[in-house]
Parts: C-alpha cells; structure tokens; sequence
C-alpha cells in the first residue's frame, strides 16, 4: 500500500500517474495526516469495476440457486446454444 501526502497529487502529478499505471495499484492520499483520497488508473479502475460487476452476477446467482431456481448442466446449456445457433426454437 502506497500512502502519499495530498501535497504529492499537486507537486508530483506526473510520478503519481506514471506510479499508478506502473503498478496498477491505487495510492492512497492523506491530508493532514488522515486519510483523504483514493488515486489509481483508469486500467485498474476499469478493471475493479468489471470485477465488481461480475461479483454482483455471481452472488445474485447464488441466491437464485439457492432460492430454488431451475439449474441446467453444461449439456443442457450447450444443446440449447447448438438449437439457437442452428435456428431451432
């Protein structure tokens, strides 16, 4: 973890920026001694985003799962993938 006082964001953008995107980790920014912001590239991100989004999928398919939703093996899922690809409905 890379902790940098405020002050670097104004004096040393460049470093910061060339550091994110070296690292593809965030920086974390204090001001007076606390916590402050965040910092981090656009890839990293971009990247937390999709990895978040993708948890979310998952858990809500889980609960669904386990709410009693209908489930399919990967025969049942690449038949139906065949029927579509073939056109039959």
């Amino acid at each position: 973890m890379l902790i940098k006082p405020s002050t670097c964001l104004r004096n040393e953008y460049n470093d910061i920026s060339a550091l994110c995107k070296k690292d593809n980790q965030p920086i974390f920014l204090t001001k007076n001694g606390e916590g402050d912001l965040v910092v981090m590239s656009m890839n990293a991100y971009s990247y937390r985003e999709e990895m978040l989004d993708l948890r979310e999928k998952l858990l809500e398919a889980e609960a669904q799962r386990l709410s009693g939703a209908a489930l399919y093996s990967i025969d049942d899922v690449n038949n139906r993938l065949v029927e579509i690809i073939d056109g039959i409905e």
